[in-house]
């Protein structure tokens, strides 16, 4: 080994071991291993930042702006509404709401087609009484199994793409994945459906986290300021320590009938002001205690009925690239920032009842939010979560949802004949989604997931200098001596197995990076089409069942659903061995060895 491969080999090890652990987030990760490249001289200068403007940058950027407008056009809501029905059995509605994710994140983002239909999934089952957990694993797996079908159904499959433009001289087409993916799909499809719904553990099968958070979150309430209170002429936010001791949220005040959420933290306090308070019962009275405040007289009741109808409870997941996670509403500040408070939190099925303001957010987590009236969607965009509610369709945009199709379509149309390549019809899309309205300009950028954008950035000349090096070489030439005297076809099943290990315990992008080129090589050496092997590493790459960390739909669902980390396994492993099964026989089909 050289110098250069024991340094890009000791980078990777590195970073795949800060991307298991999770402390720092993914992308702070692979663009801080890329500038260590950069300064231990194994990765060039002149190419450290070539990754951001890399074709398969741009179009997973360009994909995630074209799923924003054909969401803001109406197109999955109306796509969903005509066919989900919540009296439907449970085979059935999985079998349905799976079949269109599936076809939806073949052509947008999986991520987004998950997001999506999580709040109609969720509210079919609460239609239907039965816990989402019944449902909601399915539809994940089903979300990630349809990207397998589309170039730009799924980051590897766009990355792997663009490393055999860079090796072999030609990129895979738009639907050349779509034999291998569409097998794998349908079988998994099926087991799912019929066999796999029926392994997930009995607790996630018969609760529901979000109505239990609900029942035992922290509630409105409202104290009245006496003419002897303590509070008499104090600032609203002189009241902080007191609150903060006795962990209640102060929202605001009344005055005369005329409520001050948010705005009122420099106003002195009088008597007859009403406190609006967000805290559990035991904790309301230590505070008032403290304070010498009384509960409201029936006047005064009615006048804060009437200003709670200027509030509402907003259920979010949280993603692990939100603003939020692994911090607090009270660093964030969620409270003079946006007006809106945290009333509870459910994690992996159990509920987190104190200090809620303080309490460290983690990816997969439920947030029951109060926020200001229809102000809702907007905290929840602020803090980079996900819905749990389903949302209306917007009268104006639902009439651009075929104009939103058609512009789409054509792009696609237009590459796959190879009239235009991919990455300039995804743009057109977009221009055509701004001009006429579909997304705001004042939205365009907000659409992008950075994180990923940074992520791609910082590992594709990572990647490239490991392969100039020679690292790629060398790790092939391990696989293949381990291999033995294995046929090809094993060697492919190998590689396969051992690209779905990692994807399940790394971002898939990381590992598309690695074992593209790792697969190329490993062809080489057997004197064997590199097709069939690049082939093997896409499945391989998206197929991450085994745990919620291998990829994000799986961490968007661990917290409605009410999973915990060993839940995933149950029917994720025989899912994974189902496309092993399908997949390998396939690729050797349509792409012989």
């Amino acid at each position: 080994m050289t110098t250069d491969q024991i340094i890009l080999l000791g980078l990777f090890a590195g970073l795949f071991a800060m991307l298991i652990w999770g402390r720092y987030r993914y992308d702070l990760v692979a663009f801080s291993a890329l500038l260590l490249g950069v300064v231990l001289g194994v990765v060039p200068y002149d190419t450290a930042f070539t990754g951001f403007g890399h074709p398969a940058t741009i179009i997973v950027a360009l994909v995630l702006v074209v799923s924003a407008g054909l969401v803001n056009a109406g197109v999955v809501q109306m796509i969903t509404r005509k066919v989900v029905d919540g009296g439907r059995s449970l085979h059935t509605h999985i079998a349905i709401m799976g079949g269109v994710g599936a076809v939806l994140s073949g052509f947008i983002n999986n991520v987004a087609a998950l997001a999506l239909l999580m709040p109609v999934d969720v509210q079919s089952a609460r239609k239907a009484k039965r816990a989402p957990g019944l449902s909601l694993m399915p539809l994940s797996f089903a979300t990630i199994l349809g990207g397998m079908v589309t170039l730009i159904g799924t980051p590897p499959n766009i990355i792997i793409a663009s490393i055999r433009e860079d090796q072999l001289g030609q990129s895979f087409a738009m639907f050349d994945f779509a034999p291998v993916g569409a097998v794998a799909a349908i079988a998994g499809m099926a087991f799912i459906t019929l066999i796999g719904w029926r392994l997930i553990p009995d607790r996630a099968a018969t609760s529901d986290p979000v109505d239990a958070l609900q029942e035992t979150s922290a509630f409105l309430a409202e104290l009245s300021v006496p003419e002897d209170s303590d509070a008499v002429d104090q600032r609203l936010a002189d009241l902080d320590e007191a609150a903060n001791s006795a962990d209640v949220t102060i929202l605001g005040l009344i005055r005369d009938g005329n409520r001050r959420y948010g705005s009122s933290r420099s106003t002195k306090l009088k008597p007859e002001d009403i406190l609006v308070l967000e805290a559990r019962p035991e904790a309301l009275d230590d505070f008032r205690a403290a304070l010498g405040l009384a509960y409201t007289d029936a006047d005064g009741r009615e006048r804060i009925e009437d200003e709670t109808d200027g509030l509402s409870l907003t259920e979010a997941v949280v993603p692990r690239d939100a603003r939020i996670a692994d911090t607090s509403a009270q660093a964030v500040g969620l409270h003079w920032r946006q007006r809106s408070v945290i009333v509870g939190i459910s994690r992996q099925g159990r509920r987190i009842k104190s200090n809620l303001r303080r309490a460290k957010i983690m990816a997969g987590d439920i947030l029951l939010l109060l926020t200001p009236a229809d102000s809702g969607p907007q905290v929840i965009r602020w803090l980079g979560c996900l819905p749990l509610a389903e949302r209306g369709l917007s009268v104006t945009r639902q009439k651009k949802a075929w104009l939103a199709i058609g512009l789409f379509a054509l792009a696609v149309a237009a590459a796959t004949a190879q009239l235009v390549p991919l990455p300039i019809g995804l743009g057109a899309v977009v221009v055509g989604y701004v001009l006429s309205g579909i997304i705001p300009m004042r939205d365009l950028y907000d659409e992008i997931e950075w994180p990923v954008v940074v992520l791609l950035g910082s590992l594709i000349p990572l990647g490239a200098a490991l392969n100039s090096s020679g690292g790629t070489e060398l790790l092939a030439s391990q696989l293949v001596g381990l291999a033995g005297d294995l046929p090809a076809w094993a060697i492919l099943a190998i590689l396969m197995a051992v690209t779905m290990t990692l994807s399940d315990v790394l971002n898939n992008t990381a590992t598309a990076i690695v074992a593209a080129p790792v697969g190329i090589e490993i062809a080489n050496r057997l004197d064997a089409a590199p097709d069939a092997f690049l082939m093997a590493v896409a499945v391989g790459a998206s197929s991450a069942f085994l745990t919620p960390i291998g990829h994000k739909n799986n961490t968007l669902i661990l917290g409605p659903g009410g999973y915990r980390f060993s839940d995933y396994w149950r029917m994720g492993l025989p899912l994974e061995i189902i496309v092993i099964a399908v997949s390998v026989p396939t690729i050797m089909l349509v792409w012989p060895l």
